[in-house]
């Protein structure tokens, strides 16, 4: 197959970091371009071209990404932040090459928690009870304030005194349920099949998966909820499902990302390969492989990019740059 250029947004990040091994692992010959908010980050090294560019709802954003498109000949983008999908699905038509994502409906509902919960509420589907600030009236005993758009579990207040200083627009209020956090990653066709999920039981730190162990004791369960998911979302490609298993055994689904999400470096060694099927689809028009899920434990180190021959951040833009890992 002819070497081609995809584009992976967010490079800065676990998510883009963790697509961009995949890609480098993958079966395909592939060209990297990365982009990301600022010039540096441990994502550069990965990369075979970088591009600096503005926060997805800068008004120069869309334009930017499509010279990158033109310029670089990108066939495919990857997005890994919510932010970017969401806008890249809202221009897609302006865009000159193929975007795996959501349409620009799908990815609104689900890049804000409380269009999340009123979707879902309507179609009888679970999901963790939630208020706007201004309309919780102590219906619970113990609550979480999040940020209605998503920060990586950033940004949360647990038990505030005071939830007045909220503002609607940019809060929600949860039920601070108790349980064991599972997130669940799951992809869907282009005719809209589920082609398989993964489930990581997973321990977190300042918004990151540190520690996870793959699970299936809530496959049946799992399973019935994404059906119903499918059935009233027009999902395309990775999806991430976040839930919580309650003492008494209940599934409880609190946050949904309609993109590849920061585990996949992981699940795809314990044999799901979700960005492997999204370049299978989107990339060169096959049906994705089936995944085969292995039981397995995994935690994340922090390791060293060395630039010895670098003067300064400048001189460490791609892979090009001569550097090695410690």
């Amino acid at each position: 197959m002819d070497k081609k250029t995809i584009l992976v947004t967010g490079i800065g990040g676990n998510v883009g970091q963790g697509i961009l091994r995949n890609c480098q692992s993958s079966r395909f010959s592939l060209r990297l371009v990365g982009t990301n908010i600022t010039p540096f980050s441990a994502g550069n090294h990965l990369c075979d071209q970088f591009y600096e560019v503005p926060y997805a709802d800068d008004e120069d954003y869309i334009k930017i990404i499509n010279e990158l498109v033109s310029k670089e000949q990108v066939s495919l983008i990857l997005p890994s932040t919510d932010l970017e999908a969401y806008y890249l699905a809202k221009h897609r038509k302006n865009i000159g090459c193929t975007i795996a994502v959501s349409n620009a409906t799908t990815t609104a509902i689900y890049i804000d928690k409380y269009l999340t919960y009123q979707h879902l509420r309507d179609n009888k589907i679970p999901f963790a009870h939630s208020f706007l600030p201004s309309q919780y009236n102590g219906e619970f005993k113990n609550i979480i304030l999040k940020p209605r758009e998503g920060r990586g579990s950033r940004g949360l207040f647990i038990n505030p005194k005071n939830i007045s200083k909220f503002d609607d627009s940019e809060y929600l209020v949860q039920e601070l349920i108790k349980g064991v956090e599972i997130t669940t990653a799951f992809y869907v066709t282009k005719k809209n099949e589920l082609n398989g999920f993964i489930t990581f039981e997973r321990f977190l730190e300042n918004g990151t998966t540190t520690h996870c162990k793959v699970v299936t004791d809530y496959d049946n369960a799992l399973k019935l909820i994404l059906g119903k998911l499918l059935a009233v979302s027009k999902f395309k490609g990775s999806i991430n499902l976040q839930s919580i298993v309650t003492n008494d055994g209940r599934i409880i689904p609190f946050e949904i990302n309609c993109r590849i999400s920061g585990t996949n470096s992981i699940r795809s060694n314990f044999g799901f390969k979700d960005v492997e099927y999204t370049l299978e689809e989107h990339l060169y028009n096959l049906k994705p492989s089936k995944p085969s899920i292995r039981k397995g434990v995994a935690t994340r180190i922090l390791m060293d990019v060395i630039y010895k021959e670098a003067k300064d951040f400048n001189d460490t833009k791609t892979n090009s740059s001569p550097h090695f890992l410690y």
